[in-house]
């Protein structure tokens, strides 16, 4: 089931190498939900799905309660006249400026497929700041929308840090981890996915509480990008490492192959 937002380092790809490392459970704890991609194609009861971004979680969250309703609304948005840098400048102002959930929710979509490779990025003040991405005539996810619906019937959405979703985990909970990427060598930047980042002693945070769970018989999972630092992080996993096609450079000459892995804690 493909997710509708496009999203940098999204597991859709991927998806088959990381249910395949899923341990069997009742439920299905993300802490760093991110497109969807894992819960809507994994077979729990149960999902806990949380990020920090709060427009993501409000998206989740308005698609979840309307479904075709939200469908008539946010559609509109995806006409030819607002495929222009004009326009796309214009809706985002009105995007970072914007208090209304349900309008917020409509153009975060439209952001997201109108934008430079669908990225999900903030300055220090919280503003959304990705440039036009100048495509060709996005189209409105519809098919996608219905699927993830019917889906989060089941699941619940919720703005929370990795550490307090987390300590939801009891018996019978399994957690897969996608936080922002460590670099993959040691002068490049943290992601400024959401306007605080995501450094290394969040990473290091991130690997300690994975730890603890394990001792409580919950199983971790955890994705990232596979280097020296990631492996001393995650020394008490068992590591999975494979390459995965990049998408995000501008110029397509330079989408490279990099190295990820899987560090499963069971």
């Amino acid at each position: 089931m493909k997710p509708f937002l496009k999203w940098a380092g999204g597991k859709y790809r991927i998806i088959n190498r990381i249910l395949e490392t899923l341990p069997k459970g009742r439920k299905l704890i993300e802490p760093f939900v991110g497109s969807g991609a894992v819960f809507l194609n994994a077979d729990f009861d149960e999902y806990l799905a949380a990020d920090t971004n709060p427009d993501l979680i409000n998206l989740f969250n308005q698609v979840k309660a309307e479904g075709h309703e939200f469908i008539k609304y946010a559609a509109p948005l995806f006409m030819p006249k607002n495929n222009t840098e004009i326009a796309f400048y214009r809706l985002r102002e009105e995007f970072n400026y914007c208090i209304d959930v349900h309008r917020k929710a409509a153009l975060f979509i439209y952001l997201n497929r109108h934008c430079f490779n669908g990225l999900c990025r903030y300055n220090s003040s919280g503003k959304f700041n990705v440039p036009f991405g100048r495509y060709k005539m996005p189209a409105f996810p519809t098919n996608e929308i219905i699927n993830f619906c019917q889906k989060s019937k089941h699941v619940t959405f919720e703005i929370a840090d990795f550490n307090a979703t987390m300590n939801k985990a009891d018996t019978g909970s399994v957690v897969y981890c996608d936080p922002p990427y460590a670099p993959l060598t040691p002068t490049a930047n943290f992601s400024s996915y959401t306007k605080d980042g995501f450094d290394s002693s969040q990473q290091k945070m991130l690997a300690i509480r994975a730890q603890e769970l394990n001792l409580r018989n919950i199983p971790v999972v955890i994705s990232n990008h596979d280097t020296q630092y990631t492996r001393s992080l995650y020394s008490e996993a068992s590591i999975r490492s494979f390459e995965v096609q990049r998408f995000i450079s501008g110029n397509v000459k330079n989408r490279k192959k990099a190295s990820e892995l899987i560090a499963v804690y069971a």
